[in-house]
């Protein structure tokens, strides 16, 4: 069972972009799909995310109109589109699958990807 996270990078603030976690069948096929960010000194906290079907929650709705989780069940794949980024985004990105969203800290992780948001 294996998660990849990518698209990470750096980017000035009032940018974009978009992180894609790409999963097993296995992990994908029935599991809601996460997204969640931990900044330096920080806590990990929740981001995004998104069942099978396509329902969707958010941290926040301040998050909710920046950024936008979608999956492509086709490709196994994830995305986390990252709008209007700021400087506070700045973080490790994870993405994560959990059965059914109640239990991420014994669901599977990825490696995680670095966003940098320049001021």
């Amino acid at each position: 069972v294996q998660l990849q996270a990518s698209g990470g990078g750096l980017v000035q603030a009032g940018g974009s972009l978009r992180l894609s976690c790409a999963a097993s069948r296995r992990t994908y096929s029935s599991y809601v799909m996460g997204w969640f960010r931990q900044a330096p000194g920080k806590e990990r906290e929740f981001v995004a995310a998104i069942t099978w079907s396509g329902g969707s929650t958010y941290k926040s709705d301040s998050l909710k109109g920046r950024f936008t989780i979608s999956r492509d069940n086709a490709k196994n794949t994830v995305y986390l589109q990252m709008n209007s980024l700021k400087p506070e985004d700045t973080a490790v990105y994870y993405c994560a699958a959990d059965r059914d969203g109640s239990s991420w800290s014994s669901g599977y992780w990825g490696q995680g990807t670095l966003v940098t948001v320049s001021s």
